[in-house]
């Protein structure tokens, strides 16, 4: 690990990875997967819709470039989250390692369309399929950890027989929700919002799977998202 994350709350980060197996099924799992996806996509989908009806509406022809620019950029928003969940959550092929300058591209256009900054710190040149899909949650997460903006910074590095990963989060009011802690930890949703505990909980899931694991801490308007997968 590198030398500025020696001094990171490592206690309180393994304390929060300790949990059960995870106890939802994979078609529960599926659903609510499907349905933050949708959440996910509706919103811009909804604005090209409106930026068309305004470029037909033979009243609105003044606002034609402020249409424009609507549909353009809802445009390109949901084509870099389609193309981040296709890496994400989807198969994205048979590939079974993805080149990072690729994982960084889809990265960096999820943080096009947020408020956080991006520092991306990866020297691999290539990661496996588990190691990918973790990367992509991890920094996802992480951008979702600061709702006033900040900055994510995203690191990858081998150790030993396991790739680290590392999301450095540090922003005013940084947090962590707990659904997303409670989706960490393997356990089942019992409140608040699925479409924020599922992306935790698909991920858990995914590094059991790997033999990997995953931990988080957060204080001092900082959070801190780990997680080792095998090489």
């Amino acid at each position: 690990m590198p030398a500025e994350f020696e001094s990171a709350p490592e206690e309180a980060v393994q304390e929060e990875a300790a949990a059960s197996a995870p106890p939802v099924g994979a078609s529960e799992l599926s659903a609510f997967l499907a349905a933050r996806l949708c959440h996910d996509i509706i919103s811009p989908a909804s604005a090209i819709v409106s930026g068309l009806d305004l470029l037909e509406d033979p009243t609105a022809q003044d606002m034609r470039d402020d249409a424009m620019n609507l549909i353009g950029s809802s445009a390109r928003k949901l084509v870099a989250m389609l193309a981040f969940a296709r890496v994400a959550f989807g198969a994205s092929a048979s590939a079974e390692r993805f080149d990072c300058r690729e994982l960084e591209r889809l990265t960096r256009g999820v943080f096009d369309h947020v408020r956080p900054d991006v520092e991306w710190s990866v020297e691999l040149e290539s990661l496996n399929k588990a190691a990918s899909r973790a990367l992509l949650n991890l920094a996802q997460l992480g951008a979702g950890a600061l709702p006033t903006g900040g900055l994510a910074r995203i690191i990858a590095v081998e150790d030993g027989e396991h790739v680290q990963l590392i999301v450095d989060a540090r922003g005013t009011r940084a947090r962590l929700r707990p659904e997303i802690m409670a989706g960490l930890r393997g356990e089942r949703l019992t409140e608040g919002m699925s479409g924020h505990w599922v992306q935790a909980y698909y991920l858990r899931a995914l590094l059991d799977e790997a033999g990997g694991e995953v931990a988080a801490a957060a204080e001092n308007e900082r959070v801190l998202l780990t997680a080792r997968v095998p090489i």
